[in-house]
């Protein structure tokens, strides 16, 4: 683990905010931890949320723009600089600031040049007024890192990465599901029955309800897997089920469900939300590769880890640390999820498999190597009734969402989910 960020006391005002910027790109792109995760450590030290809440959004915005970003800076470049220069990563920021944030341009420029002390002050100065004398701007549509592009483009062709781009421009809705019709929650658009969605931005905690626990935040794709399990009529697994969106689901639609997961920090975020919404489950800290059940269950939600390229509209970092390693170790997680799941499912009884991946392999994948290997298995296709309107089953019975899907109303994250039966 990184050491905490401890500023500069001979940094001007400002400048501390542009390290921990840098400090958490560094930790994105060099070492491939998570933003959200890296944010603690990144900005220790700094006085006032206000500063960490910048720095977060300064590195967010270099991570949903990195290639046009680099393309820039590259047109200004008679070299080009390594990938992980420090000069580099200071134009980011710069032009980031400058271009996305509205900063005034001296500003945007005199906070980042601490940061190559000792490096090409001059180089960083230079490419940065070139820029803005040239009026420098952005296409209207970023344009994705290449290895994802060339990877989407091969699954799902063209248009979809154009979607992709669109989408990751700007920051999504907010999705929330409810506890019921009747609870107390804010105005906004309803998709689905115990669905709203409220503006980008909107607060969660002072949200009309939040204290009466009616609701809990969760994206619109990714309560889609509890809602095919329809009303409870049983026991039920929920395998990974921190933080607990589909947990609470299950047990408002009056499943009697146990919630499994490894991680006994994440579960207890789960336990706060149950109490805060007055519904139960029964929490339990294992790991399903070892961990066996006492008797089987009448159905199992698997919202098997993955490399999460899904939600990449509110975490652009996945689409940097997504790499072909990443993908292929989370796919033998999945398989091995699957396989061990199956024999503890009832005969008669139901699995749900999702992922908030937009990799074939992690989803299409897995599910017909389950069906090749596990003759008991069979798909229970999903209807249209069972969705969103504007969103479809594929032509085998799966929900698979897609940039692009309901994006005049927003969008939603993108998914993966395949309903199968255990054949009696």
């Amino acid at each position: 683990m990184a050491a905490p960020y401890k500023p500069n006391r001979d940094d001007a005002p400002g400048v501390p905010t542009r390290r921990a910027a840098l400090r958490l790109l560094d930790a994105v792109l060099r070492r491939g931890q998570a933003l959200e995760g890296a944010l603690h450590n990144a900005t220790q030290g700094l006085d006032h949320p206000s500063d960490r809440a910048l720095a977060h959004a300064i590195a967010a915005q270099v991570l949903r723009r990195l290639a046009d970003l680099d393309a820039l800076i590259d047109s200004a470049t008679r070299l080009p600089l390594p990938d992980d220069a420090k000069a580099r990563t200071a134009l980011r920021i710069a032009l980031a600031q400058a271009i996305l944030l509205e900063t005034p341009p001296h500003a945007a420029i005199s906070t980042v040049l601490p940061l190559v002390d000792g490096g090409p002050r001059k180089l960083v100065h230079g490419v940065f007024g070139t820029l803005m004398r040239q009026g420098a701007t952005l296409p209207e549509t970023p344009a994705l890192p290449p290895i994802v592009a060339a990877r989407w483009t091969a699954a799902w062709g063209a248009e979809m990465v154009a979607a992709a781009g669109r989408a990751i421009a700007d920051q999504p809705p907010l999705d929330l599901s409810l506890k019921s019709d009747a609870v107390e929650h804010p105005d906004g658009v309803s998709l689905m029955p115990r669905h709203v969605r409220l503006p980008a931005g909107t607060g969660v905690r002072a949200a009309e309800g939040f204290g009466e626990g009616g609701w809990w935040v969760q994206d619109l794709a990714a309560s889609l897997p509890a809602r095919l399990l329809g009303d409870g009529a049983g026991r039920v697994l929920d395998l990974c089920a921190a933080p607990g969106g589909k947990t609470m689901q299950l047990a408002a639609a009056g499943w009697q469900v146990t919630a499994l997961d490894v991680s006994e920090s994440r579960l207890a975020r789960l336990s706060d939300n149950l109490t805060r919404t007055g519904l139960s489950a029964d929490v339990v800290v294992a790991d399903a590769l070892s961990w066996t059940p006492p008797e089987p269950f009448d159905a199992i939600l698997i919202d098997a880890p993955c490399s999460a390229t899904g939600i990449f509209r509110r975490h652009p970092d996945v689409l940097h640390r997504a790499s072909p390693r990443v993908i292929a170790e989370a796919r033998d997680i999945q398989a091995a999820l699957l396989a061990r799941a199956g024999d503890w499912v009832r005969p008669g009884g139901t699995i749900i498999y999702a992922v908030c991946s937009l990799e074939p392999e992690e989803g299409e994948a897995q599910v017909a190597a389950l069906l090749d290997a596990r003759k008991d298995f069979a798909v229970s296709p999903v209807t249209g009734g069972d969705l969103p309107g504007g969103i479809a089953p594929t032509a085998e019975g799966f929900v698979r969402t897609l940039p692009g899907m309901l994006a005049d109303a927003g969008g939603l994250d993108g998914f993966f989910i395949a309903r199968m039966t255990r054949n009696a």
